[in-house]
């Protein structure tokens, strides 16, 4: 089946100035399958499985890396700087893939509760080859941030060019094209009777970019998919308002390069976001996700850690159980994918 890209269904109205730059670093689409014995409810259940997209690192951050690599190397810049905390998978994936083409990459890291998957992931965040600042707190952060940018500059070519900035997740209206992407490849799935058209996808939101240029994406798409997104982040403003500014800000993107007056505006009763499944706060385990991941172990399902995807198919499990997700199809959205 042939995935629709951005490209194609939205060409630039100017022929002389390419509409977006775009480097494929994953197999397309990802697998859609019936997702049985951890969420069963009134609702069928369906996985979307993107943990095999991308060779050096999976899952949802690559299909943005795909948009903000190739938009990084086309302003020449030598380094790209983000932001995440200490068992970031985002700035992985950022460090792994941006090094294999050429660019470096500069994290600045908060702290996060100490656990075996955060311990493993900063000796691999180590060993990237990434330039790592412990800044320990988001203001600490915003105070470095001016001095990061140009710490982390050079001059290439006698002109000085910055460091690529790019936030937490990857969620800059650049990066959420990845997932408006993804909400065309899901239409096109059910489009070819791969799946049912689902009433809601369900996934974690840490930053907020995957909910949002998902959401956008299958707004584009013509399906009636309602976004859930389960949050998981406590220290950023991560309710329904904030998911359609966001989604928007990609709105007005394409928009603006495309001159496609038809991608409308999201509104924030288009989405919902839940904090019922957060617990403690970022990075702290919770019962109901711990218990989740053993009962995939146990059957063979997905692989599944304590700070996103589990939280959000455990959010998943107690809602189907309620009936609060109908009676039709749903969609769980896969974020996890470490290599």
């Amino acid at each position: 089946m042939k995935t629709p890209l951005l490209h194609e269904r939205f060409p630039t109205h100017d022929p002389d100035w390419p509409f977006f730059r775009h480097l494929p670093l994953g197999e397309r689409p990802t697998p859609v399958g019936r997702l049985s014995g951890l969420a069963d409810g009134a609702a069928e259940v369906w996985i979307k499985d993107e943990s095999g997209f991308g060779d050096l690192w999976g899952g949802n951050k690559v299909r943005k890396l795909e948009w903000v690599i190739a938009a990084a190397l086309g302003r020449r810049s030598p380094t790209i700087l983000t932001f995440g905390a200490l068992g970031t998978n985002h700035g992985l994936a950022t460090a792994r893939f941006a090094r294999a083409h050429g660019i470096h990459v500069a994290l600045a890291l908060v702290d996060q509760p100490l656990d075996e998957h955060v311990l493993l992931r900063s000796e691999q965040l180590e060993a990237s080859g990434a330039t790592i600042h412990r800044t320990r707190t988001k203001a600490r952060t915003h105070l470095l941030a001016p001095w990061l940018i140009l710490r982390h500059g050079r001059f290439v070519g006698g002109r000085f060019r910055p460091a690529y900035v790019l936030p937490t997740g990857g969620s800059s209206p650049v990066g959420m094209l990845g997932y408006v992407e993804c909400g065309l490849e899901i239409a096109a799935q059910v489009d070819a009777g791969e799946l049912p058209e689902p009433s809601h996808v369900v996934l974690p939101v840490g930053s907020g970019g995957t909910a949002a240029g998902l959401a956008l994406g299958l707004r584009l798409a013509g399906l009636r998919t309602r976004v859930t997104g389960i949050v998981v982040n406590d220290r950023l403003p991560l309710d329904a308002r904030r998911i359609a500014e966001m989604a928007n800000r990609t709105a007005r993107l394409l928009r603006r390069r495309t001159g496609d007056i038809r991608v409308t505006d999201l509104r924030p009763e288009d989405v919902t976001t839940t904090r019922d499944w957060l617990g403690a706060g970022y990075g702290h385990p919770t019962p109901e996700a711990e218990r989740i991941i053993r009962d995939s172990r146990t059957i063979g399902g997905p692989e599944l850690e304590p700070v996103y995807t589990a939280k959000a198919l455990a959010a998943l499990r107690d809602m189907n159980a309620r009936g609060d997700l109908g009676d039709g199809a749903v969609l769980y959205l896969h974020t996890h994918g470490p290599r």
